[in-house]
């Protein structure tokens, strides 16, 4: 039975890798400086604060770490508030489910004021009953807290609660606590692909037609939902 849903942001409901792959670019970019090839590749698997280190080495940027860590930190303020995109088809799932009467929330290792400001700017936020983040819960998703946080907002058991996410750390956790589990793709956990699909009980490339998930739950689940109903 269907009773609840949890949604991961960045990389399910938000289309956000571009301001990850790009953020060094955009930093210098404000301070008029050209930024090397590929050097988001190069930042990518860094900390804020290793990025900020190597920024200012690489560019001779009169400035502290903590005043980089800052530029960085509102570039990405920035493109939350302004700029970052839904992925496309999603609204089309929050629909769907809200019309079903199935409730959602949200349960994300981002920043609370980023996901809020891009979901309300984008319109979505009203269709979650809370948000619940990692820093606030104490816990990041290789532990189900946060998880079973949502589960007390929703009212549901876990195998009653379906969680979407992208990152097959978060999908482990969350299918070892008994939750079903929806993958969604997102570019950049390719090298974990394979156990991805291995893990999730559905494997979503893209947030197409909404029938392409609805029609892969078990008929029985679906008699259960009109019961209650």
């Amino acid at each position: 039975m269907i009773k609840g849903v949890i949604f991961d942001v960045d990389g399910v409901l938000l289309n956000s890798m571009p301001v990850w792959e790009n953020l060094g670019e955009l930093y210098l970019d404000h301070l008029g400086i050209e930024a090397e090839k590929n050097l988001g590749e190069t930042l990518f698997e860094m900390s804020l604060e290793e990025a900020a280190d190597y920024l200012i080495s690489h560019y001779n940027l009169k400035k502290t770490v903590e005043e980089v860590v800052q530029g960085l930190n509102k570039e990405v303020e920035d493109y939350y508030a302004k700029r970052v995109p839904l992925k496309e088809g999603v609204r089309q799932y929050l629909e769907e489910f809200r019309e079903r009467k199935i409730p959602m929330v949200i349960a994300t290792t981002g920043d609370r004021k980023n996901a809020e400001a891009a979901l309300s700017r984008l319109k979505v936020l009203p269709y979650f009953q809370g948000v619940f983040t990692a820093s606030e819960i104490g816990s990041g998703k290789d532990q189900p807290d946060i998880y079973f946080a949502a589960l007390l907002q929703l009212d549901t058991e876990p195998e009653q609660t379906w969680v979407f996410e992208d990152t097959y750390q978060a999908l482990r956790t969350a299918k070892h606590a008994g939750f079903k589990t929806v993958a969604v793709y997102d570019k950049a956990n390719d090298k974990n692909l394979a156990q991805i699909w291995n893990t999730a009980d559905i494997y979503l490339p893209e947030f197409d037609d909404f029938n392409v998930f609805w029609n892969r739950v078990s008929e029985e689940e679906k008699e259960q939902l009109l019961i209650v109903e």
